[in-house]
């Protein structure tokens, strides 16, 4: 049973936290964009890289930027992606 995650060849990590409570105090902009993402994220790992962007002095935006590189660095990975030229056949 894959339950909320979809069909997926990732590996699925545990997490020690709890997830909602780490979810709720992430800043508004990037709680918004784990709502839209394609991929399950973990709080935590969205977190990282949102501090990380951040640190480097990159606006909100172009953090979120980065994490929807990331997002999409991981779904090239993902051998159960859906081809692009299939996506118009459907």
């Amino acid at each position: 049973m894959t339950r909320n995650l979809g069909s997926t060849s990732l590996n699925r990590k545990r997490r020690a936290a709890d997830p909602m409570r780490s979810y709720d105090a992430l800043p508004a902009p990037l709680r918004n964009w784990l709502s839209q993402a394609t991929l399950p994220w973990s709080p935590t790992s969205a977190r990282r890289l949102w501090k990380r962007a951040c640190a480097k002095g990159l606006s909100p935006e172009e953090a979120l930027a980065v994490l929807s590189q990331a997002e999409a660095r991981t779904l090239a990975r993902d051998g159960f992606s859906i081809p692009n030229n299939l996506s118009t056949n459907i």
